[in-house]
């Protein structure tokens, strides 16, 4: 199969670069699989499509502020980290604290063992170790307080790189630290979002709660990955990053229960998606209390195993996300759903409107 099956043409203003003025007012494309059906709501709309005994299955990764400006400490030229993910736990001794994590650099020079950037006002060292077959680099950081308290009062929220931002505008940093962030998010370690959940409020899941439609939790640790192109001609060839993932016990209980009553398995978005499709294929189609990493790469043609329909944004052209939904809804199907949206001039990618595949 070739990744250019998976094109469209998408006009670059429809590509949303700031979330709604209010969360929860997306619009949703409905597609009914069964029906051959396109149909034109908003969120607040699912209600009418969920029913009492159906469970969503939401990822309660948390986004941190993962990108950090700083200066050269030789030069004094500006440079970027954007931490990946942590290789040696945070420790402390003698009122400093030391940690190592892979790192994005960017920077006009290349960045070389032995450099080192100043960031958070001078407060945190950055010491460039090694670089990785990926060209990342191995940082280790050194600071007077956690690594974390430093990243909170200076990082950045890493918004995707299609979402054009100025690192010195305060207003867009605390938009994006507010709203690249679900509502229910619990555990750090994501720098990206699990973007389907972006267009839930606390009202809208209360009020699906009260209509009888539970939810339950996954991890999934979005990585920067998750907008890494399909450089290969064939989709077959492309290889996914790793991904640290976790289904607790109460999760696996809530989809059993789902499914021994005829409910309906909703993941919202793509990473809830990959989470439990990685442990069905794991563990001969059963869903069972584990953690690890996912490499996890659905495309057509996939039978799923663990979900019933899903909630999602609309994705890049040859992504692997368009990809994953194909898989879900048949490529023909999405392609044209994907052409009727950009005639109704819906909002596309990570700030965009969503769509509900049934």
């Amino acid at each position: 199969m070739l990744t250019a099956d998976f094109d469209y043409n998408l006009p670059e203003e429809l590509i949303a670069q700031v979330p709604p003025e209010v969360r929860g007012t997306s619009r949703m494309m409905v597609l009914d699989r069964a029906a051959d059906t396109l149909e034109h709501q908003h969120i607040s709309d699912i209600t009418n499509y969920l029913r009492p005994g159906d469970l969503l299955i939401l990822n309660n990764t948390r986004v941190f502020p993962a990108r950090i400006l700083g200066n050269w400490e030789d030069t004094g030229g500006a440079a970027e980290l954007l931490l990946l993910d942590c290789r040696e736990p945070e420790s402390e001794a003698d009122g400093r604290f030391t940690s190592q994590w892979r790192c994005m650099c960017g920077s006009g020079r290349k960045a070389r063992a032995g450099h080192t950037i100043l960031c958070a006002q001078g407060n945190l060292r950055a010491n460039v170790l090694d670089k990785d077959e990926e060209g990342h680099s191995l940082v280790r950081f050194v600071s007077e307080e956690p690594l974390m308290v430093v990243l909170d009062a200076h990082g950045l929220t890493p918004v995707p790189p299609y979402i054009r931002r100025n690192a010195n505008d305060p207003e867009m940093a605390r938009l994006d630290k507010e709203r690249y962030q679900t509502v229910y998010a619990q555990k750090v370690g994501a720098v990206a979002a699990p973007t389907a959940g972006l267009h839930f409020t606390e009202a809208l899941l209360n009020e699906l709660e009260a209509m009888g439609v539970k939810r339950a939790f996954v991890t999934l640790h979005v990585g920067p990955g998750t907008f890494k192109p399909v450089k290969a001609e064939r989709v077959e060839e492309h290889k996914m990053d790793a991904e640290f993932y976790e289904v607790p016990e109460a999760t696996v209980q809530a989809i059993r229960e789902t499914k021994a009553a005829g409910g309906r398995v909703i993941a919202v978005g793509s990473t809830s998606v990959r989470t439990l499709e990685t442990v069905a294929a794991l563990h001969n189609g059963e869903i069972v209390a584990t953690h690890g990493s996912s490499t996890a790469f659905i495309y057509p043609p996939y039978t799923f195993k663990a979900i019933d329909a899903m909630l999602t944004n609309f994705h890049l052209p040859q992504s692997t996300l368009i990809m994953m939904i194909s898989a879900l809804a048949g490529r023909e199907r999405v392609l044209a759903a994907y052409e009727e949206a950009v005639r109704e001039r819906y909002r596309f990618f990570s700030y965009g409107d969503c769509m509900l595949i049934l």
